[in-house]
């Protein structure tokens, strides 16, 4: 009678640990698609993978801002 009733809660405890591990993955995955980059931030990130010169890149600053 005993063993029932420790699987019955050790279900409904790991039920409830899988639940919160979603919801938590579920809300950071919210939070990184709602994260805004700004044109300065897209454009400095061109920059560092080598998609434009110095000389275009400080050229665009000088347009953004």
């Amino acid at each position: 009678m005993m063993l029932p009733m420790l699987l019955f809660w050790g279900l409904i405890l790991w039920g409830g640990i899988v639940l919160v591990r979603k919801m938590s993955q579920r809300n950071q995955d919210v939070r990184s698609l709602t994260t805004t980059r700004t044109a300065l931030d897209i454009l400095k990130e061109r920059y560092a993978k080598g998609e434009i010169s110095r000389d275009e890149y400080d050229r665009i600053k000088k347009e953004i801002e």
